[in-house]
């Protein structure tokens, strides 16, 4: 399966003003870029705790209705955060809100204080990829619309029926979050209709190959799954913030400045049609851009009508 090449923009809801988020997500739609994400957490990530974090659910379901044609989701749902056939009704019913323009994504979860302050089963790394197996079947089952049963390890579903089914059939894609190539992989090649991660486009390649093998073991193809990258974007911000986004990368991903450069989407029109090139020879088409706090739309906006049609075309 051939997928097209697609951008998207993922925005946090931390240390951020409601107003901002909407007027940035309605004008990146004007602007053509394909999809649209928030994420799932209640502290700020990666910054400091105590600051303010709006809820990932809710600002997804008002920013559906703020839009029209985007492709919209998290990247990720936390899966420890919620029962999975909750999550199945929540899921079908923004679905059917946007007309179905609904992304699932889901992870395993990673971010222990959240679970510790608001009493959630952190579980261990292998009980967090087996219960998110697990949801994964849960989920895909209650999309059905016919009764479910589980008895898993972590969950017990017994009759569950997710009524109406989703607006998008069999139901809205799902995209799993991760890099874990011995169990995560294997739950992408198995349940995934798209998948997620960030790094070198080497890293990335070598990735795509395990799920290749995993897919080749459960008997799957996975040239079926839409393979997307999470990365910086630094377009037309001058040498400076140039200079400021390497470091920045280079010490959130352990490299050096070099490399932190050829993993973010900046520098010239053809420079960042190169990094897409790059990028879509491993077998990547879908590129997320992270909008760390402050974004600069100025960027946003000059790549969707500078770089974007010819990357499409």
């Amino acid at each position: 399966m051939s997928h097209p090449i697609r951008f998207g923009i993922q925005t946090s809801q931390q240390n951020v003003e409601w107003s901002s988020m909407l007027d940035l997500w309605r004008k990146a739609e004007s602007w053509g870029y394909d999809s649209l994400w928030n994420f799932d957490h209640f502290y700020p990530i990666f910054v400091d705790p105590n600051g303010p974090c709006l809820e990932g659910w809710t600002t997804l379901a008002a920013l559906g209705q703020a839009t029209s044609r985007v492709r919209i989701g998290h990247l990720v749902n936390g899966n420890t955060y919620r029962n999975p056939c909750v999550l199945a009704k929540m899921a079908t019913t923004l679905d059917h809100v946007t007309n179905g323009r609904l992304n699932l994504g889901i992870g395993a979860g990673w971010f222990e204080l959240e679970h510790r302050a608001f009493g959630l089963d952190f579980k261990t790394v292998r009980g967090r990829l087996e219960a998110l197996d697990e949801a994964c079947r849960i989920l895909k089952g209650m999309f059905t619309g016919e009764p479910f049963s589980l008895r898993g390890k972590h969950y017990t579903i017994d009759d569950a029926r997710g009524l109406p089914v989703p607006v998008q059939r069999p139901h809205p894609p799902i995209m799993i979050g991760g890099s874990g190539e011995k169990v995560l992989l294997r739950i992408v090649a198995e349940h995934a209709d798209m998948w997620n991660t960030t790094g070198a486009v080497e890293r990335l390649a070598h990735l795509i190959d395990v799920i290749r093998r995993h897919g080749d073991a459960v008997g799957r193809d996975t040239e079926q799954i839409e393979k997307t990258v999470m990365m910086p974007m630094c377009y037309g911000g001058g040498s400076e913030r140039e200079k400021f986004m390497t470091q920045l990368v280079a010490g959130m991903q352990q490299c050096t400045p070099e490399e932190a450069r050829s993993r973010i989407m900046m520098g010239s029109k053809d420079e960042c049609l190169e990094t897409i090139a790059r990028y879509r020879k491993a077998g990547v088409t879908h590129f997320i851009f992270m909008a760390f706090q402050p974004v600069f739309p100025n960027e946003l906006q000059a790549f969707a009508e500078d770089v974007a049609p010819a990357a499409r075309a």
